[in-house]
């Protein structure tokens, strides 16, 4: 059976270990030092700029980061500016990365906390300069920032064809100084395309333009986590692992290289998610269950009903498909997930009670399930479970 643990108030919260999160970081970094070696450049160091972002990807992202620093990270990236300030404020000192770059106003606070904003936009860089100018004394030096490069994605990023108005701007912005250089891939998991080796290409001559123009790019990064895996040609000078720093790996094209690659980089889930049982009830045959009776008994059932629903992170999509896991087992869940409850099939479950807790994501038992197996059975992404862990839901950490 999982580990009760005490928690005040309503029952259900989150287990993080984080011991798991530095294997992840450690074992990252292995993969790079092997790969280099690989490619015949053993000196090599890739830094690691681990991605933060979504509060942690549902982990909470200042402790995410104190754990990723204590195993070795050498920078942080986050959305916001608001991201970038909780960490500045949990006392993390190595540089934090505004990946989405700024919106305008945001400049002072980017300066008052050393965040690094992204330039997605030759129109910022006048923006930048005016703050960096005014706060010149605080700064102690050129702002820092780093170039985002649009190479096929189609999102954020300033065209190969803005690196005349780049270098022509940044000509005139003496409190400015261009820190780095970056772009994002679109389809890094998906080996059946050429996608990503068009982006690289196309990546490969931007930095040639910039360095034919006098533009130092200065760390170049471009590999997300598939890429990092899968795609050594990536690395440059840094990489942003995201899913694989928690325990994840993305699912691949063609599907046989998700497991191959788990083989090879193996990694581990840092994240729990539990709950308990509040209510039990014997229903009989036909009865239906939670709104709209999206479930009829086909038998009598003994029906557990948990305290959460989909604002604590349980995926509405699990409704009469998922299950959980209770005392070693799985239970399926039946009827619609509500806001606050759920409910489960307990009837094969013996010996079933009042106050058990129940795992919807991680272990109990013999039982297993991890969040990028419910993702894959919603047809959805295990990132965008994990950040749906709601607000209410404490943070438990663990070695």
């Amino acid at each position: 059976m999982a580990r009760a643990m005490k928690i005040e108030g309503r029952p259900v919260w989150a287990e993080v270990r984080l011991s798991a999160l530095e294997h992840n970081l450690r074992t990252i970094r292995a993969h790079l030092d092997a790969g280099c070696a690989a490619l015949g450049t053993p000196k090599k160091r890739v830094q690691i700029w681990s991605v933060v972002k979504g509060n942690g990807y549902g982990h909470g992202g200042a402790m995410a980061a104190k754990t990723f620093a204590k195993a070795g990270a050498d920078g942080f990236c986050v959305t916001c500016s608001a991201e970038g300030i909780e960490l500045r404020e949990a006392g993390i000192r190595k540089p934090v990365l505004v990946l989405t770059g700024f919106w305008p106003g945001e400049e002072k606070r980017i300066i008052a906390h050393r965040l690094t904003p992204a330039v997605t936009d030759c129109k910022q860089l006048k923006l930048l300069e005016r703050a960096a100018r005014r706060f010149a004394k605080k700064l102690r030096g050129p702002l820092e920032f780093h170039l985002k490069v649009d190479t096929g994605m189609n999102r954020l990023g300033t065209s190969a064809n803005s690196l005349e108005c780049v270098a022509r701007t940044l000509a005139d912005c003496p409190h400015l100084r261009l820190a780095g250089t970056f772009t994002h891939l679109a389809s890094s998991e998906v080996l059946t395309t050429s996608e990503t080796t068009d982006q690289t290409q196309a990546f490969q001559k931007v930095l040639g333009r910039m360095r034919e123009m006098g533009l130092s790019p200065g760390i170049v990064h471009m590999a997300n986590s598939a890429a990092i895996i899968s795609r050594p040609e990536t690395w440059f000078d840094a990489v942003r692992p995201g899913a694989i720093g928690y325990g994840y790996h993305q699912n691949y094209d063609p599907p046989a290289k998700t497991a191959e690659v788990a083989r090879k980089v193996p990694l581990q889930p840092a994240l729990s998610f539990r709950t308990r049982i509040i209510s039990l009830r014997d229903v009989p045959a036909g009865a239906g269950i939670g709104y709209n009776a999206k479930f009829h008994a086909a038998r009598p059932s003994r029906i557990g009903i948990l305290a959460a629903g989909y604002a604590d992170g349980i995926p509405r999509g699990m409704a009469n498909t998922g299950q959980v896991m209770i005392r070693g087992k799985f239970a399926p869940v039946v009827g619609t997930v509500s806001m606050d409850l759920t409910a489960v099939d307990l009837t094969d479950i013996e010996g079933a009670e009042l106050g058990d807790v129940v795992t919807v994501y991680g272990t109990d038992g013999d039982a297993t399930q991890y969040a990028f197996d419910v993702a894959r059975q919603l047809g959805t992404v295990t990132a965008s479970l994990l950040v749906g862990l709601g607000w209410r839901v404490p943070r438990i950490y663990l070695r």
